[in-house]
């Protein structure tokens, strides 16, 4: 007899991410979509039994920086092993389109120093077919891959375009700088971005140490922008800022008059400094008066310390900028290692300087008081007491010593862990705070992006498996809410993120006894030979992407459903 369905996932524990109760149910497709949610009769061409397990809706993440590799790569590793099967790119100002072809390396520059993806992987991924953002969408459109792309445009990329060198100055936009920006904002989004990005903090820098060209954008240009958006009838703005200018109340009260005359909506990521440890409060505050006044405005928060890997595999460590250790960088890990072990350059390694040297641009804002040994399985809620500032004082030694001795054990494969940001108090609480605030986004994982020394695309294991099982802090469908309709619904991604009749049928089956996430590793898959940090993750049986099953136990299986979607849309 013919089969009645394309696909049923029978007798699972069905969390259909609006944040109701979990049932059991089978789910049935057709077509790419959800055709049945209950006892499904008829069989399906493929069948998946879900029995003890739960179904959720495919994750959305809307801060990612896919925008290179979605061009080389069919797979988007690592976040589709965390079960995302719709990803935002273009977040942070950085991009590859609009560009013009004398523009390319100074784009190319200015992502490697944000985003920390190695210039010769650009050069040789990037095929370059485009001038214009529409032209880069179809470029997009021609490659297949796994999980869903969307794009929003980049501030850098059209700044550079409309003004060239003036841009990377810093000089003010003119009227008609902003008159053609606002042009190519909503001719962006009528051809299918989601919005447009801008970054206004000091981190952001090229490869030179320049800062971004969108850091010092005054008030007229980015409300010019937003009305591009405005113009087109779509589009939310994404942006990241130091919140110093010259102080939260200031920035924000900006951001609010430009989302109040351009009718848009906004999200901002938010984070704990170190140096400035409650303003964070003040930034969650003003998002919910402006939500309470009938405003759209959003922070995206983390659900741990966002933290650097330090070690001899990934692109820095303690010593990178010391001159010794520079003449021996090229070598293998393991005969870097070993030459560390050297008495001789030891010595002359501890006793250089490692910040002069140094092109980190966070390098500065890191410390022994805030690195720890990382450790197998992975400690990511280390104690002050394991600092390696306090391992040093008990040990009588320094603290670069014990950090020199860290990277080097296990022939080079070690790491150091230091906390950028929401680690102040040596605990989870402010993480657990912020994403107790029910007007918070779940996010900045950064997939794709900070290849060498940042691995957080596993953010939703993470959300899973710490705050759900183990903790237990959040119940587990406030948890899949979070990662599926919740971001969904912030991105303008109303065909998905739900498990009903007519959505998109993308889905995860995890056994949630299991969801768990591995050591952190290194691979050299990316273009012209280039490394990546990588984690992959465990308990997830299924990932369906409109109804094509593409991971099966972590494996993929060769299916490749993913597209690039044109625009947001309204719900089904």
């Amino acid at each position: 007899m013919p089969h009645t369905h394309d696909m049923v996932v029978r007798n699972g524990t069905v969390v259909d991410g609006t944040g109701s109760s979990p049932f059991a149910s089978d789910v049935a497709i057709n077509d790419g979509k959800i055709t049945a949610v209950g006892q499904v009769s008829g069989s399906g061409s493929e069948e998946i039994d879900a029995k003890g397990c739960i179904v959720t809706p495919g994750f959305v993440d809307i801060h990612t920086h896919y925008d290179g590799q979605a061009i080389w790569d069919q797979h988007l590793a690592p976040s589709a092993w965390h079960g995302v099967t719709s990803v935002v790119m273009g977040n942070c100002g950085v991009g590859f389109a609009p560009c013009r072809a004398d523009d390319r390396t100074k784009l190319v520059e200015l992502m490697e120093g944000v985003e920390d993806i190695p210039g010769a992987v650009m050069h040789e991924g990037l095929d370059w077919r485009w001038e214009s953002f529409a032209e880069y969408l179809i470029a997009l459109e021609s490659h297949r891959r796994d999980i869903d792309v969307c794009a929003l445009l980049p501030h850098a990329a059209v700044r550079v375009f409309v003004m060239g060198d003036r841009a990377i100055r810093h000089e003010a936009a003119t009227a008609d700088d902003i008159a053609q920006m606002r042009t190519i904002t909503q001719q962006a989004i009528e051809a299918g971005a989601f919005g447009f990005s801008t970054s206004r903090t000091v981190s952001h820098k090229s490869l030179k140490g320049d800062y971004t060209p969108t850091l010092r954008a005054h008030e007229d240009e980015l409300t010019g922008i937003a009305m591009g958006m405005a113009d087109a009838g779509a589009g939310f703005l994404e942006i990241v800022s130091d919140w110093n200018a010259p102080d939260p109340e200031t920035e924000f009260a900006m951001l609010r008059r430009i989302i109040e005359r351009s009718g848009r909506t906004a999200v901002f990521s938010l984070t704990q400094r170190h140096d400035r440890t409650t303003f964070w409060q003040d930034l969650l505050r003003l998002a919910k008066e402006a939500v309470d006044d009938g405003l759209s405005i959003r922070p995206v928060v983390a659900p741990r310390p966002i933290g650097i890997l330090l070690g001899l595999q990934g692109s820095q460590n303690p010593f990178s900028g010391t001159p010794t250790y520079k003449k021996i960088a090229g070598l293998a890990v393991a005969e870097r290692a070993a030459a560390m072990r050297d008495p001789e350059v030891r010595r002359q390694i501890l006793s250089e300087d490692p910040i002069a040297g140094s092109t980190f641009p966070l390098i500065n804002r890191i410390s022994y008081d805030q690195m720890y040994r990382f450790g197998t399985p992975p400690c990511y809620e280390p104690a002050a007491e394991d600092s390696i500032t306090a391992m040093a004082a008990r040990e009588g030694r320094s603290a670069a010593e014990v950090a020199y001795d860290i990277v080097i054990e296990d022939e080079g494969r070690n790491f150091i862990y230091a906390p950028l940001v929401n680690y102040a108090s040596h605990d989870m609480s402010t993480p657990e705070a912020m994403l107790a605030d029910r007007n918070a986004i779940m996010g900045l994982g950064d997939g794709g992006a900070h290849v060498g020394f940042i691995i957080d695309a596993g953010f939703p294991t993470w959300l899973m498996s710490y705050w759900g099982r183990e903790r237990q802090r959040f119940e587990l469908p406030e948890i899949i809410r979070r990662l599926t309709s919740d971001t969904a619904a912030a991105a303008g991604l109303g065909d998905r993120g739900k498990i009903a009749v007519g959505l998109k049928a993308d889905l995860n089956i995890i056994d949630w006894d299991k969801v768990a996430f591995g050591r952190p590793y290194v691979a050299a898959d990316l273009p012209a030979g280039g490394r990546r940090l990588l984690q992959g993750a465990d308990g997830y049986r299924a990932t369906i992407v409109s109804g094509q099953t593409i991971y099966r136990d972590g494996q993929a299986t060769g299916a490749l459903p993913g597209q690039l979607v044109r625009g947001q849309r309204a719900a089904a």
